[in-house]
């Protein structure tokens, strides 16, 4: 297993870690697929288009507004944090053909923070 840190800088972010998870594949040359794994409940992580700069900034503006700022009952004020990591999910599969991550043309992983600015970790784990 390999553990990459992540830093966001905004309540917010969604922070494209393609390259970095990409530099970890050379460590698993038996894998067939890589499993990542945020070990928080208010972040998660997610693949989408990381071609286009403004996919990720629509995205950000969506989970800002998808999920409002109500009187819930955890009081700790980051209630929105947790149903939007439950709705990305916290894990995903990424093959790996011929030792690079299998990935679409336009596809980039990115972890997704919802209650930053914070340290983060990812974990790989190779299939």
């Amino acid at each position: 297993m390999e553990v990459i840190k992540v830093s966001s800088s905004r309540k917010i972010e969604l922070i494209d870690i393609t390259a970095r998870v990409a530099e970890k594949v050379c460590n698993f040359p038996e894998a067939k697929a890589l499993m990542l794994f945020v070990p928080h409940t208010t972040a998660g992580i997610l693949i989408n288009e990381n071609a286009d700069p403004d996919v990720k900034r629509d995205l950000e503006m969506y989970f800002a507004k998808v999920v409002p700022e109500l009187p819930f009952r955890h009081f700790e004020g980051n209630s929105p944090a947790h149903i939007l990591s439950s709705l990305v999910g916290v894990s995903l599969y990424v093959p790996i053909n011929q030792g690079k991550l299998g990935l679409g043309t336009w596809q980039g992983i990115y972890f997704a923070e919802f209650d930053g600015p914070r340290e983060r970790k990812v974990y790989l784990t190779p299939v």
